[in-house]
């Protein structure tokens, strides 16, 4: 685009105030926190200093291994993506959509530049992605996420939320050559810029970029010239690029049942534009509202201003803590007590060489066998021998006691680490051996909970990711795609996943671009972890002797080969062999089950036996009774007719018990006897069924070994 000096100089004005509205003091932070997290934690001036004066300057960096911590806790936890649907929306459009998110996230590799992300976010309290479309691989285009560095991103310094769609504009700026602009831009902008010497504005080269995050050094020689005609490969020309929401009149679609607005996409033909609208049943006005105005300049060359073809910012942010616009990291609280780790650190080694080397008081002339300088040099030397002139002559000197409480100031440094990060001992698997295994979980447990808002925001920053790719995917997937879901789960294909298809009745299947939907997120573990929790719980379910099929517990391992152990698995349950072992098996447990029967049976009717044999003594008792009062009364027939009676019973309860014995007896017998051979014949066919395997396998080698 032609020099424009009045729109350049807008977006450097606003570039300008953006950074001189604190974001100065933000690049300076998160450079220092970004060395003490690498271990540069000493300022050039008191090493210059330290070492003049022979002092040691250690570095006990408890920065990293307490900050690696917490980025473990996060790799270990993933979020789940998944959508609900809401007006127009279908439950089958919002599986398709969850798994179009997950091919997404496969191929531009989301997980590590979520950590990456969170990375930045706790080390200089901002991380940023950007998610755009590309084109370069694909017509129909793909979506592109990139971790973008926090020192090169300005805020809109007047907003007071975290939420991106609350901001009225987000600059980011990086540096170019006159190549890389004449690639992406224009190769007239880019002889324009090539053959300067100056910026048109004042303060070009200013302090953001100070601080140099690339594999390289920083060129002195920049601070000279704003653009380097001398030198093809250095990034010395800076780009601005200036997102802004703006008023303007935009097309909506609008539901006349519940009134509510989307605005139309700008990719849309007319075409796209009326299917969707007889599809949904809506009505489209024009209305004003707030579009975003995307400007990029080199000094005063317009590279690119027209509207954005997005209806938000290409920015996500990531804030751990966030008040009223002020960010908050992990590591900034930390700078203090670790200067104090490293300072008191220091200060005791130079005390404790102080101690051993305290130096020498000599007489002049007293030394024989070498000079003053080298006693200061050799001094300290174990074995050093003196020959003097006088037995007084030197004398060394009687070192200062270490101070007392000296070496207590570095532990209260420790633990001033371990309080304000919130990372304890329990956290870094550091207990005693003595503390018990439950009290460890229980403190870990507890300790994560400071951690909490932290995660809480990462959560809010997916949220705004999926908000962000959902508005991408309905926007530009509008032509027929099909996708290759990989599956991680045990067993289980690869997934074809196809959208935007016409179905032979003429409807499109899986249409992305109509409905709307609302994100669901929820936390998950990392993959790993899930998969050897839910195996460690499989298997004490089995060893509860909770019937877990085979195949579940070989699903849930690691195994690499597991799929192939799976269906191998499936053709021996489908075999004959395996069906004629259920079978028996079956048989087995129903004369398992008979048996029990007999048993409980013959239990009961020994006790209805003992019961009868009660019932007879209680009898007998009473005809005793009874007799003793018919003696009395003079009649003995009554007494000789009820003992009769009573034998009789005692008989015939005898004889039918000895029955039931004898009956319950057989029936048992005959149901071991149907056991056994139940046994025998799964064994049989056990045996043959692993003989006819070995010999297959053997076959196979064979053939191997042949071939």
């Amino acid at each position: 685009m032609p020099v424009n000096t009045k729109l350049a100089r807008k977006v450097w004005n606003l570039y300008l105030r953006s950074r001189d509205a604190g974001h100065v003091e933000y690049v300076h932070k998160a450079d220092k926190c970004e060395n003490f997290f690498a271990g540069d934690q000493w300022r050039q001036e008191d090493l210059v200093k330290l070492r003049e004066t022979r002092r040691p300057a250690l570095t006990i960096n408890k920065i990293l291994s307490t900050v690696a911590n917490v980025m473990g806790e996060q790799i270990l936890n993933r979020s789940e993506i998944t959508f609900r649907p809401k007006a127009g929306g279908s439950n089958e459009v919002a599986d398709a959509l969850a798994k179009v998110f997950k091919h997404i996230s496969n191929t531009t590799q989301l997980d590590w530049k979520r950590s990456d992300l969170f990375a930045d976010g706790i080390i200089t309290s901002r991380g940023y992605l950007d998610v755009r479309m590309s084109f370069d691989e694909s017509l129909q285009g793909d979506v592109v996420i990139t971790p973008i560095n926090p020192k090169n991103v300005l805020p809109d310094p007047d907003a007071e939320d975290a939420d991106p769609n609350t901001w009225g504009q987000v600059i980011t700026t990086k540096w170019l050559t006159a190549d890389d602009i004449e690639i992406l831009y224009s190769k007239k902008d880019a002889e324009i810029l090539r053959g300067r010497g100056t910026s048109t504005f004042a303060d070009s080269t200013d302090s953001i970029d100070g601080t140099r995050d690339r594999f390289g050094e920083l060129v002195n020689t920049r601070t000279a010239r704003f653009f380097g005609e001398h030198d093809e490969t250095e990034r010395n020309i800076r780009i601005i690029e200036l997102q802004q929401r703006r008023l303007d009149k935009s097309r909506y679609f609008v539901d006349l049942a519940t009134g509510e607005t989307r605005p139309v996409p700008l990719s849309w033909s007319e075409d796209k534009i009326a299917t969707a609208k007889k599809a949904l049943g809506y009505e489209i006005i024009t209305k004003i509202a707030p579009r975003i105005r995307w400007t990029v300049i080199a000094d005063d060359i317009v590279l690119h201003d027209d509207w954005s073809p997005y209806e938000s910012f290409t920015i996500i942010p990531y804030f751990p803590y966030f008040r009223r616009g002020n960010t908050i990291g992990l590591v900034q609280n930390l700078l203090s007590p670790q200067e104090l780790l490293n300072k008191v650190s220091s200060q005791e080694l130079h005390v404790v060489n102080s101690t051993a080397n305290s130096g020498w008081k000599v007489k002049a002339g007293g030394l024989l066998n070498m000079s003053v300088d080298e006693l200061e040099q050799r001094g300290a030397e174990t074995g050093l021998v003196l020959e003097l002139n006088e037995l007084d002559a030197i004398d060394r000197i009687t070192p200062n006691q270490v101070p007392q409480g000296l070496d207590r100031i570095s532990f209260k440094a420790e633990d001033h680490i371990k309080s304000i990060s919130g990372v304890s001992d329990s956290l870094q698997g550091q207990d005693r051996a003595d503390v018990a295994a439950k009290a460890i979980q229980q403190k870990r447990q507890a300790g994560t909970t400071g951690f909490a808002k932290v995660f809480d925001s990462l959560t809010r920053t997916d949220f705004w990711l999926a908000r962000r790719l959902l508005e991408l995917v309905q926007t530009f997937y509008t032509e027929p795609r099909t996708f290759m879901i990989t599956n991680s789960k045990g067993g289980a294909q690869d997934e074809e996943v196809k959208v935007n298809q016409f179905s032979p009745e003429g409807v499109i299947v899986n249409d992305l671009t109509l409905g709307e939907y609302e994100v669901v997120i929820s936390s998950v573990p990392q993959r790993e972890t899930l998969e050897d929790s839910q195996f460690d719980q499989a298997l004490a379910l089995r060893q509860l002797d909770v019937d877990i099929d085979d195949s579940v517990l070989i699903g849930a391992s690691r195994l690499q080969n597991k799929t192939e152990i799976l269906q191998d698995l499936e053709q021996k349950n489908n075999s004959e062999e395996a069906q004629r072992i259920a079978q028996l098996d079956l048989e087995q447990k129903a004369a398992d089950v008979e048996k029990t029967k007999a048993d409980a049976a013959l239990a009961l009717a020994k006790a209805g036996a003992s019961t009868s044999q009660s019932s007879l003594s209680d009898a007998k008792a009473q005809a005793e009774g009874a007799g003793d009062d018919t003696r009395g009364n003079g009649s003995a027939a009554l007494e000789a007719e009820v003992k009769s009676n009573l034998a009789i019973d005692k008989q015939r309860a005898d004889e039918q018990f000895q029955r039931e014995k004898l009956q319950l007896e057989r029936e048992k017998l005959d149901l071991a006897k149907r056991a056994q051979a139940a046994r025998d014949g799964k064994d049989s066919t056990a045996a043959r069924f692993a003989n006819a395997r070995a010999s297959r396998s053997k076959t196979e080698r064979k053939e191997k070994s042949t071939a």
